[in-house]
């Protein structure tokens, strides 16, 4: 029987620092997109993410891998981890207010599961997953309302574009874990924001031309802290959880990163979101909750 894995106090220390930084993304998107649209704005993210990221390779001496097949993985993980998801969620925080989008990018867990459950010998699709699952749908129902049914309107659309990021990041991260296994996690993320670079900034410049850079001193902040702050040192904390206590509790992060985005959000930007907003957060979490399961079975 293989024993859980654990939260030490630094692992928790870690956890909230990788909450803190991830909501924080959503604030400095919506300081970015006073002054720059929203390919560019995933382009600044990941091209200044990798001098940070290739000076921490040097400095613990690691290697790039020389195979072609390699950095062909890095270029499709880049894809599914960092251009779709970044993009959609960019895109819709022209409409939402980033702390709704915060909440409804809660679901990565839950689709991140579900999606590793189809897709993954050894994360067989559970009952818990599914109602899991189903929980946080209703969450999402919540959140986005009936009037959806009745026709789409362009914030609908951008809730469906962030919702759409979610099952992203879980093909991406089946796609990980199958293509690039026994690779150093360092490695991996400068290998991935690297094919990230490569494919954004042809389809940025064609999409909305070459970037201005005559930005206030604000929007630089901003750019520079989804790129360093949220990405780069993001990433490090991320394998860092991930190898101190499993990837079943590094999924909780997705349950702090909301609070720390509306925050932000109503101290800075002056954003205040609805009761179902709120309601569908509590069922998303609960959602969570089921999905990992290890606490119903400590009350049992």
């Amino acid at each position: 029987m293989t024993t859980q894995a654990s939260m030490t106090g630094t692992a928790w220390a870690m956890m909230l620092a990788l909450a803190a930084v991830w909501g924080g993304s959503f604030f400095f998107v919506e300081v970015a997109l006073t002054q720059e649209t929203p390919l560019t704005i995933v382009l600044h993210r990941v091209f200044w993410a990798v001098p940070v990221l290739g000076a921490v390779l040097w400095w613990k001496g690691l290697t790039l891998p020389r195979a072609p097949r390699i950095w062909g993985a890095y270029l499709l993980m880049g894809a599914l981890n960092n251009v779709i998801p970044f993009s959609l969620i960019v895109w819709g925080q022209k409409y939402l207010e980033g702390g709704l989008a915060s909440i409804l990018n809660g679901m990565t867990a839950m689709v991140g599961a579900v999606v590793a459950g189809m897709l993954l010998a050894d994360e067989r699709l559970t009952t818990g997953k599914v109602a899991g699952a189903g929980l946080g749908l209703v969450g999402v129902a919540v959140i986005v309302g009936p009037e959806v049914l009745a026709g789409l309107d362009l914030r609908d659309l951008a809730q469906l574009a962030v919702l759409g990021a979610t099952l992203s990041y879980a093909f991406a991260s089946v796609w990980g874990k199958v293509a690039l296994r026994g690779i150093a996690p360092e490695v991996n993320a400068f290998g991935m924001l690297t094919g990230s670079t490569a494919l954004m900034i042809p389809l940025a410049l064609i999409a909305e031309g070459v970037p201005s850079f005559n930005y206030s001193w604000a929007v630089w902040g901003s750019l520079l802290g989804i790129a360093w702050l949220a990405t780069a040192f993001a990433y490090l904390l991320y394998f860092g959880i991930l190898v101190r206590a499993g990837a079943a509790n590094l999924m909780l992060v997705t349950l702090l990163v909301p609070p720390f985005a509306v925050g932000l959000g109503a101290a800075f930007l002056d954003e205040r979101l609805p009761p179902e907003a709120w309601i569908g957060f509590a069922l998303i979490a609960l959602g969570l909750a089921v999905t990992d399961g290890r606490l119903f079975r400590r009350r049992r």
